[in-house]
């Protein structure tokens, strides 16, 4: 009985259960784990573009009503100064308090005066003051509804004053500055100035200094968040702030003090773009005035997406443990549903390995492992029967032994039978006769050997010898041999008895009957791998007819046994394959060639 199987030890046992547990998390968790870090990225960019293009559009929206707010204070300030219907002529003009007022500076024009300018100032929710500078020798006007007037300060020493005096300028908006003309702190405003000339011969009159609070800002964006309120940035030209909740900052360089951005990494071409400020990611817009030459700049820190993100992570992170619970719950069930037919195939061949063939345990699956454990029962009950006969075959392999070494005494008798008449010759002096029977006895004993069946071409060629001995005894010595074997090829290894047959063939079918027969054997090389052995005669060859019907058999008919040619191209074929046998040429009185073609193989090949 074979051993039981052993596990070879040398590799770690992972059983199929564990592979396929294995297996079917890691197919679900990789493409899970995939698909969490992508729609975690993905959803990022989603809320790096959504906040970008909200930001974008709170500044362009920012930018477009405070644009409308400065260009209603310019409508203000022209009303005001020219009355509603400016581009008639003064005749038609019945009342121009302004006018008036900077004509003659009475106390009936100037409440005249002041109580129009109240007017706009209440629609624009007292967010402007209003102050007329006489340029005739009359009094100054000043209306600021909510702080008190500084009636000290004098603008005409102003450098903005007197610059916008020597213009040919008719209205003119003054980046951010304080207010002097009040006596509030902080007071930051912009400024609107409007020359007013005389409807009746243009003579310029005064100047009308519209003072919007910058506060109004503000107020446009109230519905904007307080964060996004200290982000949002208004600056001029040259870079300089003019609008901050930090009224600290205004006057101050943006990129210097607020957003402290290092040199190149502000992209003045692209409106949007996320940028590193001490060690802080950014979202930074910008978003230009389409009339005032200013820009707005809005910026918020990446890191507060994080609410959002963190809000999408959770979410994320639940299904991912769902689908991880679910794979686990499911890989359990289908490797135990897989392994548990396998496993009781194992305990069937356990048992087949003890011994016991029959009455094994059914295995009950419908798929291809109840296929292999039909077979293996299948299997099994062969195995019983091949077992069985094993043990007759054995039985009748140790009788057939008995009978081989009987008929060893067949063969010993005959060498002693051989070797007497031997003797009996030599003390006759039959020179012929001894040495005919020491050949024959020679070639008894290698052909008898049985301990292998491939020989060196020495020995081959030794008993070409013994056998070409007798026949010129038989020839009367009318039999001329040759051999000659190239160096390096005595040792090579070819099958036995597969020179003698061609041998024997020339003799009997070649030069039998001609007083000078020539035999010859060549081995020589044939390339570097194989080596030819040929058999040459100078017989009376064959007729085209033979030739082919031998070339026929050769090539794939049927022999029908014996040791001739045919045995020797079917041993070396099935020996050294297809390429490899024997080969002929010959024709009618030239005799016949035969090559036996064989590969050289060294000792390990061999």
């Amino acid at each position: 009985m074979k051993a039981p199987f052993t596990l070879n030890r040398s590799r770690r046992f992972v059983s199929v259960k564990n592979k396929m547990l294995f297996f079917f998390l890691l197919a679900i968790l990789i493409p899970v784990v995939i698909l969490f870090i992508n729609s975690y990225i993905s959803s990022q960019q989603m809320l790096e573009r959504k906040y970008t293009d909200l930001l974008a559009d709170v500044t362009r929206q920012s930018n477009i009503r405070i644009e409308e707010f400065l260009e209603d204070m310019k409508q203000i300030s022209l009303i005001a100064s020219y009355g509603i219907n400016s581009y008639i002529s003064a005749v038609s003009q019945e009342n121009y308090p302004v006018q008036n007022y900077l004509h003659d500076s009475s106390v009936t024009n100037e409440l005249q005066a002041t109580q129009l300018l109240m007017n706009y100032i209440t629609m624009k929710d007292r967010a402007i003051s209003i102050y007329v500078y006489n340029l005739v020798n009359g009094s100054d006007l000043y209306v600021a509804p909510n702080k008190p007037v500084d009636y000290t300060y004098n603008p005409r020493k102003e450098d903005w004053f007197s610059d916008f005096l020597r213009s040919d300028d008719i209205t003119r908006d003054l980046p951010t500055m304080l207010d002097r003309q009040t006596k509030a702190d902080n007071n930051w405003a912009i400024y609107n100035l409007r020359k007013i000339f005389d409807m009746e011969n243009g003579k310029l009159l005064g100047v009308m200094a519209v003072s919007v609070d910058i506060d109004f800002i503000n107020r446009l964006n109230k519905r904007m968040e307080a964060g996004n309120r200290s982000a949002f940035t208004v600056t001029d030209d040259s870079g300089m702030i003019i609008f901050n909740n930090n009224y600290e900052l205004i006057g101050k360089p943006f990129n210097t003090t607020l957003f402290p951005v290092r040199e190149g990494e502000l992209a003045s071409g692209s409106d949007r773009q996320i940028v590193r400020v001490s060690g802080k990611d950014y979202i930074l817009i910008q978003s230009p005035f389409e009339v005032h030459s200013w820009k707005t700049y809005m910026y918020m820190p990446v890191e507060e997406l994080a609410v959002e993100g963190d809000i999408l992570k959770r979410n994320l992170w639940t299904i991912a443990v769902v689908l991880i619970l679910f794979a686990l719950a499911s890989s359990v069930y289908m490797s135990n549903l897989i392994t548990r037919p396998i496993k009781q195939l194992i305990r069937n061949m356990t048992l087949v390995e003890q011994g016991k063939f029959d009455n094994l345990p059914a295995v009950r699956s419908n798929d291809e492992i109840g296929v292999m454990a039909g077979r293996f029962e299948q299997m099994s009950a062969e195995l019983k029967q091949l077992v069985e006969r094993i043990y007759v075959e054995q039985e009748q392999k140790v009788e057939a032994e008995i009978r081989a070494l009987q008929a060893q005494i067949s063969p010993h008798f005959l060498y002693n039978t051989l070797n007497s008449v031997k003797w009996i010759a030599t003390m006759q002096q039959s020179e012929k006769i001894v040495e005919m029977t020491g050949a024959l006895i020679s070639m008894l004993r290698y052909t008898a050997k049985t301990d292998n069946r491939l020989v060196p071409i020495r020995e081959e060629l030794e008993h070409i010898g013994h056998y070409i001995v007798i026949q010129k005894v038989r020839y009367f010595n009318r039999i001329e041999f040759h051999s000659e074997v190239e160096e390096g090829l005595a040792e090579q290894e070819i099958p036995k008895l597969s020179i003698q047959p061609l041998v024997e063939n020339a003799i009997f079918h070649g030069i039998a009957d001609q007083e000078d027969g020539l035999l010859s054997i060549e081995v020589r090389h044939a390339g570097s791998a194989e080596l030819t052995i040929t058999i040459r005669d100078n017989g009376a060859g064959m007729s085209a007819e033979a030739a082919a019907k031998l070339r026929s058999r050769l090539d794939g008919a049927e022999d029908n046994g014996g040791i001739g040619i045919i045995n020797v191209h079917q041993r070396v074929r099935r020996l050294y394959g297809d390429p490899y046998g024997v080969s002929f040429v010959s024709s009618p009185g030239q005799g016949a060639v035969f090559v036996i073609t064989i590969p050289i193989q060294n000792k390990k090949g061999a």
